[in-house]
């Protein structure tokens, strides 16, 4: 690694840290919900996760498709980050989940199927991505990614909730309680876009 490299480096991953920092301290400031108390600061840093979770998947999926139509552009190698970065935000969200049940309902309820669900995509993202990294074919990585973005975001968007609220956030009446949350997840996607510049020079080829 060139000095240049560990300068860009050391500047990605202090900036990144700073982000989340900054989204503790936002999400330690935000406003109390009459019902959750202060149990909802967890919530709003959880939503935003997740959020952003889905979005680098997605991202994930459009640039593997790009990839697959032989466009202009290093988009299987952007695929693979993207790809990466979303599993690294649904493998954290999945524990910072328990704990929310556990603040909020008294315990766990793994049988919901909002909790079901996503750690069997997680188990899936994971293994998905082992793969693509130990055949290292672009084509793969396309088709790998975008079936897997498509299939997350179509199962998410229609799962039935049975102890977990349809939106926490936007069903409130509170404009603050929603801009708090509207600032979390602009945050947390600016954290996406480091973690996935990290995961973008880890997967470049020295020389």
């Amino acid at each position: 690694m060139t000095s240049t490299s560990r300068r860009t480096f050391w500047i990605l991953a202090i900036t990144l840290l700073l982000t989340l920092g900054v989204m503790v301290l936002l999400a330690s400031l935000a406003p109390l919900e009459k019902d959750l108390g202060a149990k909802v600061r967890v919530v709003y840093f959880h939503g935003a996760w997740v959020w952003a979770g889905k979005a680098a998947f997605g991202l994930a999926a459009i640039s593997g498709l790009l990839g697959l139509l032989r466009l202009r552009g290093d988009w299987p190698a952007w695929s693979l980050a993207l790809g990466r970065a979303g599993l690294t935000f649904w493998l954290t969200y999945l524990p910072m989940s328990l704990w929310v049940m556990q603040l909020n309902w008294g315990g766990l309820f793994l049988d919901e199927p909002r909790w079901r669900i996503p750690f069997a995509f997680g188990v899936a993202g994971l293994l998905l991505q082992i793969a693509l990294a130990i055949f290292n074919s672009p084509w793969l990585t396309g088709l790998g990614n975008l079936a897997f973005g498509v299939a997350l975001w179509m199962v998410l968007g229609g799962l039935q909730n049975i102890l977990h609220p349809d939106s926490p956030i936007f069903s409130s009446d509170s404009n603050r309680i929603q801009l708090f949350f509207i600032g979390l997840v602009g945050l947390a996607l600016l954290a996406g876009a480091l973690i996935t510049l990290l995961w973008r020079r880890a997967g470049k080829k020295p020389g």
